[in-house]
């Protein structure tokens, strides 16, 4: 389904774009190297921390992908907020402050070079391979935020949908690489605000519209019949109507292992190095979960409200938002609120592709390629920097033109894949002290393998999540691996617990 063409609704939506280029041609006067390019300087303070670690850790998969899932889905999708939420908060309190503290310490930039600061030595292999890793699954995951774009541009002006990917890529490098890590985190304090604000008014206005919360209970009930006499419609059960190892593994597993993912992405993590202090950190945890409670809840209700106002039989599940809100509020307003689907697309993509860059410089061309060699000026590494945000954004571009899975399909897969990669390797890296530089390789690489093995075989999926039997391989081979020794035991720093 396509839109058509609406000027006043154009003219909100035109606003949003022309605010975020504003932004980062104002933030281009605080690039002064490649520190305040990667990290804006390690000066966010709580709210900006907070609200666009959320903005950005959401992605279109925020506003299409998980809406789209509750309207074709139903209640099932309540564990996947249920399981987002507990990962959400753990990622703050297992991470954020041995992150913010020990990255300081080692004057590490990336998680890449953290990890390789974290062990010490002259070896760069783990630098190399989590280098590698990172690339490999962020060109999927921001090829689907540009999927994003075109679906959203498709669906609310009847652009073409690889013109609206294109022009959704345009938009997120510029900005991103006028202004760096400061533009990228104040654009998504200001879209992560917008996105929550999206979230709680959408449903609440479609349950006005269909006669209030009864009659919208039985909108939901009619669309969705038993599928016997007396039974409960399966849309409105939490166990999607399955029992037993179905219910368990395919259901409430399934949806709560989105949790796991957070300890992983390297998008997020980084703004816990960032934080002003490690004492902001409470208030930021706060915070976030409070966006976390509203806007989370409302995602999934856009989902609902939508199969009442728009019935059950949209073509493409994931332009529900954006029909929805086509249907229920005036063109001028709806050009604002479709600018909240877009948000959640460029927070997640411009973080992505400042991490991506960040690393290609930081990473590979500073302690790889130059290594041992005088410093490049910060200057030239910043130009550097922008030309590799260029480049990467141009390959994930070409990624979502060839690219036919949907936006869930193709988050859950990077998704998977960085939380297993990194996750287990970052929460034993900063609580363990036996943790040896082997393990934490072992445990990369099997994360890795093991996601896009799960992805490819024909029924290992139904057997066990993807991101539930990857992130346990991946632990258990990293502690495997440290217990014999596996690799050099010997830590940068040797503080057991160093993140209390």
């Amino acid at each position: 389904m396509t839109g058509s063409f609406d000027g006043s609704l154009l003219l909100g939506f035109g606003l949003y774009l022309l605010l975020m280029l504003v932004v980062g041609a104002v933030t281009v006067k605080y690039m002064k190297g490649l520190d305040d390019f990667v990290l804006g300087g390690r000066r966010l303070g709580p709210w900006v921390t907070a609200v666009s670690e959320r903005a950005s850790g959401e992605s279109a998969w925020f506003l299409l992908g998980l809406p789209g899932a509750a309207y074709a889905a139903g209640f099932r999708e309540f564990w996947s907020v249920i399981g987002i939420g507990f990962g959400i908060f753990l990622s703050w309190n297992l991470l954020a402050r041995g992150l913010r503290r020990m990255s300081e310490e080692t004057g590490a930039l990336t998680i890449p070079d953290f990890l390789a600061r974290r062990f010490g030595g002259r070896d760069q292999s783990l630098r190399t391979i989590a280098t590698l890793i990172l690339l490999v699954f962020y060109t999927s995951y921001i090829g689907a935020q540009l999927v994003g774009s075109g679906q959203i541009l498709e669906a609310t002006f009847g652009i073409d949908k690889t013109v609206g990917m294109a022009i959704g890529a345009f938009v997120v490098v510029l900005y991103t690489m006028l202004g760096g890590f400061l533009a990228v985190a104040w654009t998504d304090l200001f879209q992560g605000l917008l996105m929550a604000a999206v979230a709680l008014i959408l449903p609440i206005l479609g349950i006005a519209q269909l006669g209030g919360w009864d009659a919208f209970v039985a909108t939901l009930v009619a669309s969705s019949p038993p599928p016997e006499p007396g039974a409960a419609p399966a849309f409105l059960a939490m166990d999607a109507g399955q029992t037993g190892r179905a219910f368990v593994f395919g259901v409430m597993i399934g949806n709560l292992s989105w949790g796991l993912g957070y300890f992983g992405q390297p998008h997020l993590l980084t703004r816990y190095m960032a934080i002003r202090s490690v004492r902001d950190l409470r208030l930021g945890t706060l915070i976030a979960m409070s966006w976390v409670l509203i806007a989370y809840w409302g995602a999934v209700f856009i989902g609902f409200v939508g199969r009442g106002v728009l019935g059950p039989e949209l073509a493409e599940a994931e332009q529900v938002m954006p029909l929805l809100t086509k249907a229920l509020v005036p063109s001028w307003l709806a050009g604002i609120f479709i600018s909240g689907a877009v948000a959640a697309m460029m927070s997640t993509a411009d973080s992505q592709i400042m991490v991506a860059s960040s690393s290609l410089i930081e990473d590979v061309y500073v302690n790889l390629i130059r290594r041992g060699q005088p410093t490049e000026s910060p200057a030239r590494l910043v130009l550097l920097a922008r030309v590799s945000a260029f480049a990467i954004t141009a390959l994930a571009l070409f990624l979502a033109f060839v690219s036919r899975d949907l936006i869930y399909d193709m988050v859950a897969y990077a998704w998977a894949g960085l939380g297993a990669s990194f996750g287990p390797t970052l929460i034993l890296a900063i609580w363990w002290k036996r943790f040896t530089r082997g393990g934490a390789i072992g445990g990369m690489i099997v994360g890795t393998v093991a996601t896009i093995v799960w992805k490819n075989v024909p029924g290992l999926q139904e057997l066990l999540d993807i991101k539930v039997a990857s992130f346990l391989l991946a632990f258990a081979v990293a502690i495997l691996f440290s217990l014999m020794r596996i690799g050099d035991p010997v830590l940068a720093h040797r503080k057991e617990h160093a993140a209390r």
